[in-house]
């Protein structure tokens, strides 16, 4: 029932927001993120692509946090640089979010973040802002 409910808080989203632990300082780092939810997997895009920090601690650490309104889930997540992949990543974020607004806010686009759901090491209640990291 907990993944119904998080699914469901997905769909009303925009934006989510997302927590990653530093990969020299360990810390936990919080940020808002948009992402396209196609099935059973989360797709999020890096505003920098592979330079972005976040993703770069994914790479070292590869679980995320992930709010979306007051459901919090705890998931792996898989750094993905083929190029096909990542391309038709562009394209569902194009599509939820307008090319215009991807080229506002986006400049590389050499890797996204796949998060499959159903995997969930355990869920939350809490909150979460506008624009993507």
């Amino acid at each position: 029932m907990a993944q119904a409910s998080f699914a469901s808080a997905l769909e009303r989203r925009e934006e989510i927001t997302i927590a990653v632990r530093g990969r020299r300082t360990g810390k936990t780092i919080t940020l808002p993120v948009w992402f396209v939810h196609d099935r059973a997997t989360l797709w999020l895009l890096p505003v920098r692509g592979s330079r972005s920090q976040w993703f770069k601690n994914v790479v070292a650490t590869p679980t995320i946090t992930v709010r979306a309104g007051r459901q919090r889930q705890t998931l792996p997540a898989y750094p993905v640089r083929d190029a096909r992949t990542v391309r038709a990543v562009v394209r569902k974020f194009q599509a939820k979010y307008t090319p215009a607004e991807i080229a506002r806010y986006y400049d590389v686009f050499d890797a996204a973040v796949r998060v499959p759901l159903g995997t969930a090491a355990r869920s939350r209640r809490t909150r979460g802002s506008r624009r993507p990291a």
